[in-house]
């Protein structure tokens, strides 16, 4: 009952909340106004519409918000209980109410001496278990004391996994690449395309290869694929020897009898829980390709940052909370100006992936139409998040943001030094994160363009509405506990999207459609006989089109 009236039982509709109707009000009034003008009215407005914590420092004066927005937004947040979802999350109460689950990446990170608890047991003893036995592997792959079956050691780490348990370590992996053991080589298999597998092994030796298969049944289609591909690529290798299995793969799972089946000692297989979505679940045991690469230390350093960042989000007043400014800033957008798109543009090249990241963190999580209660929405939910490293991106999708029809408010990252100083590139660099929320806010006006001496039939091309909302998040450099601030400061704003939004941000029942008919139509592609088909015309069609030209 605990979990359902935190779920929202006892809310309004979020249509029926006052601080909703209001804010529906005020929306109109702001349509018009201009980032120009708010500026010109307040000459503080740059300094005081900014929150630092945790060494995280964000601009958002650059939104089309007053005071009378903010008020009205952190209205909206009491009035849907996030602090009281705060509460039930972080105490483990069982909030995922479809999967009867409670939700505890947070524990993941939690200190030792914690205490969390869930079904009358305290957590944090196990995470840290976990975590003690990720080091003591990974400190012997590292320093050469584990060898593979003919007695070499390991200079290639092979992560097999998909979703949650592909995106996170990629993700990782290649933001914090300037801290990797770089004498090892890390690839990364998720998809079922038989490209991908053959790539990421075709250079590789397989005496000094380790395979890290991760999947938490140990049954994920894509995954076991891929892993037996693995282990049939190993055997060929080491002449057949099925002893050699155990010396190059490990598994990250929770289903000892299928890891022990497929020939790994159930010794080297890493767990996790169920309290632990895929998605947030890069610092788990899933993270163990992270581990291997950055250094038990490191690793660690990352849970310092997702914690700090954990804690902020739990304490701090909403007014001054990173997280609940950034998530009702969103939802300003999405629902009362119907912006459909959100852009993430880190300026640091490490983090060319963190908005692929982001993809499935965010639109897993709240793209839903029902809410809690199993009622249709009314209102938008989910945006979709997409980006691109800057400056590259600015010669590629921006013009749509600087001059197209579509609202995209921006997420800006960047950070006060460089991890590879050459020259004058980072100045570089950073003048063009300020210079573009510069130009995205205030554009340049008819007037502007026409005091530049250009032509009359030019002007309209050369006019810039501006108006266009951004924030700026700063941080000293790219860290791993900087990384861990910046996962968790996007976990929680999820989580306040998806209170506001009354939707479970923690299932994906929209992932299980597909994949069901997936099973059934992979028989039909492999039979050796026509099979019956039974699905619409197009399908059909398209199953017999490829057994055709499949011969």
């Amino acid at each position: 009952m605990a979990a359902e009236t935190n779920a929202g039982k006892r809310l309004k509709s979020l249509t029926g909340m006052d601080a909703w109707k209001a804010l529906k009000v005020h929306a109109k009034a702001m349509s018009d106004v201009h980032l120009r003008t708010l500026f010109a009215e307040d000459a503080k407005r740059g300094e005081r519409m900014t929150v630092e914590a945790e060494g995280i420092f964000l601009d958002y004066s650059k939104n089309r918000v007053t005071d009378e927005t903010l008020k009205l937004l952190l209205d909206l947040a009491e009035e849907s209980g996030l602090r009281r979802r705060i509460d039930a999350m972080f105490s483990g109460e069982k909030i995922n109410i479809t999967e009867k689950r409670a939700v505890l990446h947070t524990a993941l990170r939690a200190p030792k001496g914690t205490t969390i608890m869930v079904d009358r047991k305290n957590v944090v003893p196990g995470v840290h278990e976990v975590l003690e036995k990720m080091a003591a592997f990974a400190e012997r792959v590292r320093n050469g004391a584990w060898v593979g079956f003919t007695g070499k050691p390991i200079k290639n780490v092979v992560n097999i996994g998909i979703g949650g348990s592909d995106l996170g370590p990629v993700m990782a992996y290649e933001a914090l690449k300037h801290y990797s053991k770089r004498d090892m080589v890390f690839r990364f298999v998720s998809n079922v395309d038989d490209t991908d597998f053959a790539e990421a092994v075709h250079d590789l030796d397989a005496e000094e290869t380790l395979f890290i298969v991760s999947s938490k049944t140990f049954t994920t289609l894509e995954t076991m694929t891929n892993a037996h591909t693995a282990r049939a690529w190993m055997l060929e290798k080491l002449g057949g020897h099925e002893s050699g299995i155990a010396k190059h793969f490990v598994a990250v799972s929770t289903n000892a009898a299928e890891v022990e089946k497929f020939g790994i000692d159930t010794a080297n297989m890493f767990g996790f829980w169920d309290w632990v979505g895929g998605r947030y679940s890069m610092d788990s045991a899933i993270g163990l390709s992270t581990m291997l690469a950055i250094g038990p230390d490191n690793f660690r350093a990352m849970l310092a940052g997702f914690h700090a960042m954990d804690e902020h989000f739990r304490t701090a007043p909403f007014e001054k909370n990173l997280p609940v400014l950034m998530g009702l800033l969103s939802v300003w957008y999405t629902d009362f100006f119907d912006a459909q798109t959100v852009a993430v543009l880190p300026y640091e090249q490490y983090l060319k992936p963190f908005p692929a990241y982001l993809q499935q963190l965010t639109m897993e999580s709240n793209g839903k139409h029902v809410t809690l209660r199993g009622k249709q929405v009314n209102y938008s939910t989910g945006p979709i998040y997409w980006g691109e490293p800057g400056t590259n991106g600015q010669h590629s999708f921006y013009q749509l943001i600087h001059q197209g029809t579509r609202l995209i408010p921006c997420d800006f990252i960047a950070f006060y030094h460089t991890l590879n100083k050459l020259g004058r590139h980072h100045d570089m660099l950073i003048a063009n994160v300020f210079a573009q929320t510069e130009a995205l806010a205030f554009g340049k006006t008819e007037e502007q363009v026409k005091a530049e001496g250009t032509p009359d039939w030019l002007v309209p091309h050369r006019v810039f509405e501006g108006n266009r909302p951004s924030n700026t998040i700063l941080a000293e450099k790219l860290t791993p506990k900087v990384l861990g601030e910046l996962v968790a400061l996007y976990e929680h704003l999820v989580f306040v999207q998806g209170t506001i939004w009354q939707v479970n941000s923690f299932d994906q029942w929209g992932v299980e459609l597909g994949k069901a008919l997936a099973q059934k139509i992979i028989p039909e592609l492999e039979s050796a006989g026509d099979p019956e088909l039974k699905h619409d015309s197009s399908t059909n069609h398209l199953i017999r089109l490829y057994r055709e030209h499949k011969g």
